[in-house]
């Protein structure tokens, strides 16, 4: 872990609430846009949401436990909001009028509700893991432990939540099957694209919050 000052911890938790803001929200709304690959059944969102656990596990690695925790519960409440208003906005995948907001969709808001409730679980659980064995590890372990774990916690509370005897007869017939295909590809995305990434992507990051402080030091 990283010895940053204030000023740095802060600037570096903006930008990652942000992120993990514009993934949630993006997510949300692409789950409901649910498609075939290879005869299954699946959404988007199984190839946006991954990039919320690296982020997690690459602020753990850096800065600890601690900062990543404030970075979820910063995060949820406005996601929330944001997730509700895109997916009324948007609702079905066309744009509906900011005149659609004026009353309330039960739908969008239970699936903006089950994303928050996944995300917390999902995201203190691979926290969790990631930190109980980061120091007694090869690199590579504890971030696909804690992928593997948390994106089924995450899965199969989001799917159950949001889908289980849904007005919308599609997903409330499918959502078994679409939450394993979802963890599925996700597991896929994460450890076969972002694990291979996240060693260079923590050095890089490492070099970058160094020179910064190198930077502020010399001026």
């Amino acid at each position: 872990m990283l010895m940053l000052t204030a000023a740095q911890i802060k600037r570096a938790l903006l930008l990652l609430i942000s992120f993990h803001i514009l993934i949630i929200s993006a997510s949300n709304y692409l789950v409901q846009l649910p498609f075939q690959l290879f005869g299954f059944h699946t959404t988007w969102g199984a190839f946006s949401f991954p990039f919320v656990y690296l982020a997690t596990d690459l602020t753990v690695r850096i800065f600890g436990q601690q900062p990543a925790r404030r970075i979820i519960f910063m995060a949820m409440l406005p996601a929330l909001v944001i997730s509700y208003v895109i997916g009324v906005v948007f609702h079905d995948g066309s744009f509906q009028g900011l005149a659609a907001l004026s009353e309330p969709n039960n739908f969008v808001m239970r699936i903006a509700l089950a994303s928050f409730t996944a995300y917390l679980f999902g995201q203190l659980m691979d926290i969790r893991v990631f930190s109980a064995i980061r120091e007694h590890c090869a690199w590579w372990v504890a971030p696909t432990a804690s992928t593997v774990i948390g994106n089924l916690i995450d899965t199969l509370v989001f799917f159950g939540v949001a889908f289980y005897q849904s007005q919308d007869s599609f997903m409330a017939a499918n959502w078994p099957e679409i939450a394993a295909v979802d963890y599925s590809f996700k597991l896929l995305i994460s450890l076969c694209l972002f694990l291979p990434a996240y060693g260079v992507l923590l050095k890089v990051l490492q070099e970058l919050i160094l020179r910064q402080r190198t930077t502020s030091a010399i001026c």
